[in-house]
């Protein structure tokens, strides 16, 4: 990463070569291709990208002959995290209650696991 960026959060066309990164492993831009789903991009359209999440620091490459091997540096769990905070700052009034009734509102989480998610907090709590 340059030196003084701050590593940014990823953009809707990023998410998915970071995606292809993290569940594949390290990939030159024409697996990335032939992995991406359709419609695919032009191989060109994802070489950029991918040095792009290379200067934002999410990306590496290793010279492998004369081609690049891209894998991901930045973990999958970091984009999780700051992911979901953003979207409960900027969405859900910072309130985590409000996100997870929205979830209950639209019917996107059940009752069970509601009750799952309770028992994971008092277990977490207890120890």
């Amino acid at each position: 990463m340059k030196a003084g960026r701050k590593r940014q959060l990823l953009t809707e066309k990023e998410l998915p070569i970071m995606q292809l990164l993290w569940d594949n492993g390290p990939l030159y831009v024409r697996e990335l291709v032939a992995l991406y789903p359709e419609p695919k991009p032009h191989f060109n359209t994802l070489a950029t990208l991918v040095r792009i999440l290379e200067d934002k620091g999410h990306v590496g490459h290793d010279v492998i002959n004369t081609s690049h091997r891209f894998y991901a540096i930045t973990p999958k769990e970091d984009f999780q995290k700051k992911s979901l905070a953003a979207l409960v700052t900027n969405f859900f009034n910072n309130s985590y209650k409000s996100a997870v009734s929205a979830l209950a509102d639209e019917e996107k989480i059940s009752v069970d696991e509601l009750r799952e998610i309770i028992e994971y907090i008092e277990s977490k709590n207890a120890k």
